[in-house]
């Protein structure tokens, strides 16, 4: 009997990402196929002996025209999924550039959409939750209150927010509860007037009640949560495939990996490296951000290791 892997029909998906992020292409499937006029992200399947990447650049060039280089191709989620017809393994590509213009060569449509706002309907039901994926920015700015000082790092809050930082963890370990719920409230009430999200780490009881936007589980809670918090939005530290596996298992919506690289806080911790962080998100079905030593230009080479981007600490708030 084949293996399941052996089973399942490679498929490499691109998502075509430009204006700064704000938008991505979705094609709709022609007369003919299964699931016509459906939209998806386009691609195809990939080829015996081809690797996904080549298989992610003939496709593009195929269907819509443009050529995109190897190098420009980063990976990103990949998801399982059985449709009536046939069971995939979908490949999914982040692309931010290519040469040539965009047309449908095989007669589709296509249409650039926004994560927040995407209307193209009706989707293809493996892509679905990618969109979710999609709403979340490149950088994940981690506070540094206790270290800066608090009024200090308001002012540098607003001027990160000011810059479209979108996404906010309040993680103060020495804060006592008092502070710390006074300190949350006002982070929340500057990020909400930014239209960026904050995560409260490791308290879901903290984030519902001063009306953040989810939580963000600790390693240690991985180990002994059973179900999801009841927030909207919940992700994960992790420093292993395991911890990666139990923040899935989970229902988490994203995690943080790492460290990759050596940190002042932590001098003499053992780091993945590029390689070890490649490793451990392959195949990953959530995004990953990658922590550890990252700064703001950092967040190329991060994409092309798998990361969805950089989680920071002192590097959000230069």
């Amino acid at each position: 009997m084949a293996s399941e892997s052996q089973r399942r029909i490679e498929v490499a998906a691109a998502v075509l990402i430009r204006d700064t992020g704000r938008s991505f292409l979705l094609a709709q499937r022609p007369s003919g196929k299964a699931f016509e006029g459906y939209w998806e992200f386009p691609g195809g399947k990939v080829e015996p002996g081809e690797s996904a990447t080549h298989a992610m650049c003939r496709e593009l060039h195929e269907e819509l025209g443009i050529q995109v280089d190897a190098e420009d191709v980063y990976p990103w989620l990949t998801r399982d999924f059985e449709y009536p017809h046939a069971a995939v393994r979908l490949r999914f590509f982040r692309i931010y550039r290519w040469r040539g213009e965009v047309h449908g060569r095989e007669g589709q449509r296509f249409a650039w959409q926004t994560a927040t706002a995407p209307d193209a309907s009706p989707m293809l039901p493996a892509n679905g939750p990618i969109l979710r994926a999609l709403a979340l920015p490149d950088h994940y700015g981690i506070t540094q209150a206790m270290a800066m000082g608090v009024d200090a790092f308001q002012h540098k809050l607003k001027m990160a927010l000011d810059n479209g930082l979108k996404l906010v963890q309040v993680r103060e370990k020495t804060m006592t509860a008092h502070a710390l719920r006074r300190f949350t409230a006002q982070v929340v009430e500057c990020a909400h007037q930014h239209g960026a999200r904050v995560l409260i780490n490791g308290d879901a009881d903290l984030a519902n009640a001063t009306g953040a936007d989810g939580v963000h589980l600790t390693s240690a809670q991985l180990h002994t949560l059973h179900a999801r918090p009841a927030c909207e939005w919940v992700a994960a530290s992790c420093h292993s495939p395991e911890e990666l596996s139990a923040a899935t298992r989970l229902g988490a919506d994203f995690a943080v990996a790492g460290p990759v690289a050596t940190t002042p806080t932590h001098p003499g911790a053992a780091v993945l490296g590029w390689d070890g962080f490649a490793r451990c998100v392959t195949d990953t079905t959530m995004p990953i951000y990658a922590i550890g030593g990252m700064q703001p230009a950092d967040c190329v080479h991060a994409r092309r290791h798998g990361a969805h981007g950089i989680a920071m600490l002192r590097g959000a708030w230069l």
